[in-house]
């Protein structure tokens, strides 16, 4: 029989919480230094950021492309998490193409009063496009691939991935981001994280990709993004960038990297991180924003359950009193889509948060408020109106 303490020690290992992170734990990961000789294919490390030659590399890949892949994936998990590839569009009149396509869609936007709700920028600060790889693809559809951005969405998550953008515009004077992870578990208040066991923390970072395409030059006046070099190693970090004391750990210890048009930064989504402050007084720093998705996060069979929200919401207003609320949870999240996500941010975006209102928030919602069943049903229908494409 287990004494009280293994139990502790065998919960404290499947569940992370927040009070329990450690600062300690987390420098002694997060101040190893990246060295070059452990990654033969980079031409140089600088402020513990591994710097690649696009030229060199896709050299290499030529000779042995298994060995640059595992190179790339490698430094992703447990290197320092964060590669910059320079150069890796030669012909920067590709970028300029496309960031005249970018311009034109933010144009309209402004015309319109449509689109931007950046997740961390006040309403106006920066601009924002919402889905850029298919309005990039439908405007342009020639000037669209790269052989570098194919290269590390490989490495870290093999073939069949698929793949999103959202440009990002800031602004002169717009201000830095608060360190924080990617999606999936980095877009979640800490309540949320807390409910998932630890394996899941470890698989969250495997499943996406995260990148930027520099649009322009990027000297650091303009704010290139902030990173911390091997943070994405410390499995519970998801819940400590939820600490003032690591909040101010990534403040006083993160580096940045100027960049020029054409480079590509690709990281780990686990990696602390921020965009920058932009303190020029005239430079648009603009990055298409990259995120590739695993191919296995996706559901085996398509379930209508929009249609079977609309059904279960009567049922469960006649059993309430007769439920548990326990009981009334388990029966929308057996029912209801749970998650926010994929969706269109256009006409869904993230408001008062990361992450748009799952259609299992909206039943809750009408249960708690007692609508009626035509207002319910008519909600659902336009809250699966705004993910359509």
């Amino acid at each position: 029989m287990k004494t009280d303490n293994q139990q502790k020690l065998r919960a404290y290992r499947v569940w992370l919480s927040e009070d329990a992170c450690d600062l300690a734990d987390f420098r002694r990961l997060a101040e190893k230094t990246t060295a070059l000789a452990d990654y033969p294919t980079a031409s140089a490390v600088e402020k513990n950021i591994l710097i690649y030659d696009s030229r060199k590399v896709m050299a290499a890949v030529t000779e042995d492309r298994r060995a640059v892949l595992a190179e790339i994936c490698e430094a992703f998990g447990e290197g320092p998490g964060v590669i910059l590839f320079k150069h890796a569009y030669e012909d920067t009149g590709i970028i300029d193409r496309a960031s005249a396509i970018f311009a034109q869609i933010i144009e309209e936007q402004h015309v319109t009063s449509t689109g931007g709700g950046d997740h961390f920028a006040k309403p106006g600060a920066n601009d924002r496009i919402w889905n850029s790889l298919e309005k990039h693809c439908l405007a342009d559809p020639i000037n669209f691939a790269n052989a570098i951005v194919a290269l590390a969405r490989e490495a870290w998550l093999g073939p069949s991935y698929q793949m999103t953008a959202q440009v990002n515009r800031v602004n002169p004077g717009g201000a830095a981001q608060s360190a924080h992870r990617d999606y999936h578990l980095g877009f979640q208040s800490s309540q949320v994280i807390e409910q998932f066991p630890a394996h899941v923390h470890r698989l969250s970072p495997v499943l996406t990709l995260q990148g930027a395409v520099a649009h322009c030059d990027m000297p650091l006046e303009t704010g290139p993004t902030l990173f911390l070099p091997h943070s994405q190693t410390y499995v519970p970090g998801y819940l400590a960038l939820k600490r003032q004391e690591f909040r101010d750990y990534f403040e006083a210890s993160h580096v940045q990297l100027p960049l020029e048009k054409g480079d590509v930064a690709f990281f780990n989504p686990a990696l602390f991180h921020a965009a920058g402050t932009n303190r020029s007084t005239d430079i648009k720093r603009v990055a298409n924003l990259l995120q590739v998705s695993s191919a296995f996060g996706r559901a085996m069979e398509t379930v209508n359950r929009e249609r079977m929200s609309a059904r279960l919401f009567p049922a469960l207003k006649t059993l309430q009193g007769r439920l548990t609320p326990d009981e009334i949870t388990n029966a929308v999240a057996a029912c209801a889509e749970g998650y926010s996500f994929p969706t269109n941010l256009d006409r869904d975006p993230p408001l008062g948060g990361l992450a748009p209102k799952t259609q299992a928030q909206l039943m809750h919602e009408a249960l708690r408020e007692g609508w009626s069943d035509e207002a319910f049903t008519a909600a659902l229908a336009e809250h699966a109106r705004k993910k359509l494409s």
